[in-house]
């Protein structure tokens, strides 16, 4: 039993460090990367990144008939991972003359691990400021979250919030119910569009959807640039104890929370993009736009902000080449607008904002990468040195 255990472990270990495993994940990295592109051009980079490279498993439908199961970068890039660990540094021979491929496989692990940090436990955003105003919360440009917030008498907020993708499957004639501990209420969510704006529940058009104080959610066509989907969701909120129903509509771009009173206490329900809070606080104190001769295209933008962290203020400018990197966080300048804006119109600065653990890794990986590499052919070019050196007669 035990013999037929190591040799079923031999043979596992042998096809997950195999030469023709690699050749196979690489043939699957090509037409993985070649259906996203295909892809991408009628549903967006966004989209096609999620379904062919950020995904386990997929579904690739020839033809719009024919489906066809297909591992997803994820998976490959895992399988990689695991073969290159095997094939390239445990089973690999040991010696000084194989120790800078070694360092260069050491360091394409690095890069790889680097990539699951990255997708796993960074955040990316942006935070956008017209001239004055302040902010320490920046948002995702294509994620969105319902917040349930109480406003206490002391003050303080409670917040409860419930990411879009614990609802974002529920169809028109579909609902989920949600709870947590502490809410005097049940919220039932449901009709869920992706892309929508509120329109009157008049003779003149025909609702769609549930009508809540004379308006519904009518469905738009989902955008290809992701970020431009506004996304609209029916709820219902029910008190504890078989209490007193509240129906709301909550729309991505409505200017103020929808409130409901529960039990006299007022809690508030926003559809907004997702959202996270920085360390400190940043102002934008001047906006600089640079334009071409005689045109209206922008040369270049900065940005001139006060970061206030623990009552500490420090001013600092952000540019296109020149990012502001703080207690992990990293903001670029990314846009600025309104686009039409005219001399003298106020204008705003769109910061991106990205929290990534892994940042270093890809530079580290390539040194690495790159010392092994040199080590490789220093070796093979000094043995070839001394192969030529004995071929000349004496």
């Amino acid at each position: 039993m035990k013999q037929s255990l190591k040799t079923i472990n031999s043979r596992v270990v042998a096809f997950l460090s195999s030469l023709g495993l690699s050749i196979v994940l690489f043939g699957l990295l090509m037409l993985l990367t070649y259906l996203g592109t295909l892809y991408q051009v009628e549903h967006g980079l966004y989209e096609a990144q999620r379904k062919y490279f950020d995904s386990m498993f997929l579904i690739h439908n020839v033809g719009g008939a024919l489906p066809i199961p297909l591992p997803g970068g994820y998976t490959v890039l895992a399988l990689l991972f695991v073969n290159l660990l095997f094939g390239g540094v445990l089973r690999m021979r040991k010696g000084w003359r194989q120790a800078g491929m070694l360092i260069a496989h050491a360091g394409i692990l690095i890069l790889l691990v680097g990539g699951f940090v990255t997708f796993h436990y960074s955040s990316s955003g942006h935070v956008t400021l017209y001239e004055g105003e302040r902010s320490n919360v920046f948002k995702s440009y294509h994620e969105w979250e319902l917040a349930v917030t109480k406003q206490e008498a002391d003050g303080t907020r409670r917040e409860f919030v419930i990411p879009a993708d614990d609802f974002n499957h529920v169809g028109p004639q579909e609902s989920k119910q949600f709870h947590a501990a502490g809410l005097p209420f049940a919220l039932t969510v449901g009709h869920f569009l992706r892309n929508a704006d509120p329109q009157p529940a008049n003779p003149v058009g025909t609702p769609t959807g549930p009508i809540v104080d004379g308006f519904y959610l009518r469905q738009l066509a989902p955008e290809r640039n992701r970020e431009r989907n506004v996304p609209g969701v029916h709820a219902v909120i029910t008190e504890n104890g078989g209490g007193k129903e509240h129906e709301v509509l909550l729309w991505g771009m409505q200017r103020q929370p929808a409130a409901v009173n529960v039990n006299g206490a007022t809690w508030t329900f926003d559809l907004r993009r997702q959202q996270w809070e920085l360390p400190f606080t940043i102002v934008l104190d001047e906006f600089h736009r640079d334009l071409h001769p005689r045109t209206n295209m922008p040369s270049g933008f900065k940005s001139d902000v006060t970061k206030i962290e623990r009552g500490h203020e420090e001013n600092t400018q952000i540019s296109m080449n020149k990012p502001l990197r703080h207690e992990g966080y990293t903001l670029y300048q990314a846009s600025w607008g309104p686009s039409d804006a005219g001399p003298g119109d106020p204008l705003f600065s769109s910061l991106a904002v990205v929290r990534d653990p892994a940042e270093d890794l890809p530079m580290i990986a390539t040194i690495v990468v790159s010392f092994g590499m040199l080590m490789h052919f220093s070796t093979k070019l000094r043995k070839y040195l001394r192969r030529e050196q004995k071929k000349r007669p004496v």
